[in-house]
């Protein structure tokens, strides 16, 4: 049984399954973290192993501030994956952007209160370099792919992350507004930051599922609103997820390949021993 995979998958509101994957079985993943939101549907796509995790695990039972990100990232890291490829709702902050269309965010705000976003600590320190927070290549890569599957898409644009699990007051949307940005979501920032301390690619298809509340015409968003577009939306993500799947792999010389390079401060001889081996999977090339 193949417990390793190249790819990773992050389904978010209204993909918890992914069609065409053969050879299925899944994974139960160990972390230091705690589990993942739920096993890991292991695969072949197209030629290519994949892993398909279900961010709010199946049935969608944990809330976006419970999601445990860190076991997310760290049980994908541990079984090979290096290219995570991610899907979220988002509500739109410009007219431009509008329900049923596909962003590749490029760059990201932190409104969150909650999170967990570093494996570091106890011991250990790094500040990896974040200033583009979404994979490049990766991202580049999913804007093909959404050509390639016909979808509407737009190619960048910041998205600010909320705690939730309530959706915005309309000052706050307006407040977003002024600040220049584009999309509002729940989920994207603490898995962007801890890829990347993983030294993996991470990008992410952001659907749009409403207007936030600043819109006139949908000054209150609902649940219902957006299950309907997910649904409209969802077939478009797989066939984007398998024409962008078909484009990988791509020489890794982008940041995100060495992250921790230069990133490491504490000397490895001052690093607990159980916190080197914890992290193994993250810090081993770095650290014996």
């Amino acid at each position: 049984m193949d417990t390793r995979a190249d790819y990773g998958i992050i389904g978010g509101t209204g993909l918890y399954d992914m069609d065409g994957l053969t050879d299925i079985h899944e994974a139960a993943v160990d972390t230091p973290f705690g589990p993942p939101s739920d096993r890991l549907l292991l695969g072949t796509l197209d030629g290519k192993r994949v892993a398909f995790l279900p961010r709010h695990g199946r049935g969608h039972r944990i809330l976006p501030s419970e999601l445990n990100s860190r076991a997310n990232i760290f049980a994908l890291k541990a079984i090979g994956v290096q290219w995570i490829l991610s899907v979220s709702a988002v509500g739109s902050l410009k007219e431009a952007y509008a329900p049923q269309h596909i962003v590749i965010p490029d760059q990201l705000v932190d409104r969150t209160t909650r999170r967990d976003a570093t494996f570091f600590g106890r011991g250990i320190v790094a500040h990896v370099a974040f200033a583009h927070p979404f994979c490049m290549k990766l991202s580049r890569v999913l804007a093909e792919a959404c050509a390639e599957a016909g979808a509407t898409h737009h190619v960048g644009g910041s998205y600010v992350c909320i705690e939730g699990p309530q959706f915005s007051t309309r000052a706050e949307s307006e407040l977003y507004r002024a600040w220049g940005l584009d999309l509002v979501g729940m989920t994207n920032l603490p898995e962007a930051r801890l890829a990347r301390e993983a030294e993996m690619c991470y990008a992410t298809l952001a659907m749009v599922t409403d207007y936030d509340c600043w819109h006139p015409e949908h000054d209150s968003v609902t649940v219902e609103q957006i299950l309907t577009n997910l649904g409209k939306n969802a077939a478009m993500a797989r066939a984007v997820l398998r024409a962008a799947l078909r484009r990988l792999p791509f020489e890794r010389d982008c940041e995100c390949a060495a992250a921790l390079r230069y990133a490491l401060v504490t000397a490895p001889d001052l690093v607990p021993e159980r916190v080197k081996n914890e992290l193994g999977p993250i810090i081993g090339r770095y650290m014996q």
